[in-house]
């Protein structure tokens, strides 16, 4: 077996063209990890803002030598810790987490805890099962600061992208009147997800889920005193009129990503790939992604 393995990095980040494939170091894992070796990982937005320099820019990395990229993935366990009762070859999905480390998902193996990882259902493709561990933990953890709704009217911003389709189905579990923001040609996945639809929104929601980014434009749309959840950890706009303003900073939760990945194999939770292209194409990847518009995730195969 060889000893090293291909990751992407940035050293001075700069958007796609500061991306570089190079060689690490082979390492066994220890007590309570496992090694994957990685079928596919999605490209996010968090992603492309690490490699743009945003998290460096606000203090949430400061690594020497470079920093890896990628957040989710699914592959197959190919060595386990000395105390990992798990078979060789299980298939998993999961999160890495944090920013501020010089190793990611973008790459041909993972070191990782088990405690980060759930078992991806056989009726589900890895390359497929790759794109749900960063955005449903995030939906479901979005969901969870803004609590139950109890009738509560909720906009969810870019409701036909990732994150925001997780959001419009988990809401109502929850007990939030949803409505999806949305371009006119969403509308169909929108509605087909339970929740109902606009292509412009104005003033007086109870809570706005900010999946789309919209900052202090999404902020201006929360009645007084209501709730704003965003997805830019460190990023939230600052509080008015008495709203509760949060960001959601995704954390690793095995347990509870086995249940999504249930749900994505079920089709009770939406998972869409936009293509599936190899580990070199990285950089083209982030710059067609950067475009916005597509519906669904690329996903990298090392």
């Amino acid at each position: 077996m060889s000893t090293t393995f291909r990751t992407a990095v940035v050293r001075t980040p700069g958007g796609p063209d500061s991306i570089e494939i190079i060689d690490v170091p082979v390492v066994e894992p220890g007590p309570g990890q496992v090694r994957v070796t990685i079928a596919g990982a999605g490209v996010n937005p968090a992603d492309l803002a690490v490699a743009d320099g945003f998290f460096h820019g606000i203090g949430l990395i400061d690594q020497p030598e470079h920093t890896g990229l990628g957040m989710d993935f699914a592959g197959v366990i190919e060595a386990v810790g000395p105390d990992v009762d798990i078979p060789l070859g299980t298939r998993v999905a999961g999160i890495v987490d944090g920013f501020d480390r010089d190793f990611g998902t973008y790459a041909e193996k993972l070191v990782v805890a088990v405690t980060d990882i759930a078992v991806v259902p056989d009726d589900l493709e890895l390359t497929t099962a790759a794109t749900v561990p960063l955005n449903a933990l995030t939906a479901a953890q979005l969901v969870d600061l803004l609590g139950d709704g109890a009738g509560r009217s909720l906009l969810v911003t870019g409701a036909a992208g990732a994150v925001g389709g997780y959001v419009l189905t988990l809401a109502q579990d929850r007990g939030w009147k949803v409505t999806g923001l949305a371009r006119p040609r969403d509308e169909e996945f929108v509605r087909g997800l339970g929740a109902d639809f606009t292509a412009t929104a104005a003033p007086g929601w109870d809570a706005v889920a900010d999946t789309a980014v919209f900052q202090e434009k999404g902020l201006a749309l929360v009645r007084d005193g209501g709730v704003f959840v965003g997805v830019r950890p460190g990023g939230e706009p600052p509080a008015e009129r008495g709203i509760s303003t949060y960001a959601v900073a995704v954390r690793p939760d095995g347990a509870r990503l086995a249940g999504l990945l249930a749900d994505t194999a079920t089709g009770r939770l939406p998972a869409r790939v936009h293509a599936v292209v190899p580990l070199d194409q990285v950089a083209t990847a982030h710059r067609t992604v950067a475009q916005g518009g597509i519906r669904g995730r690329y996903v990298l195969r090392p």
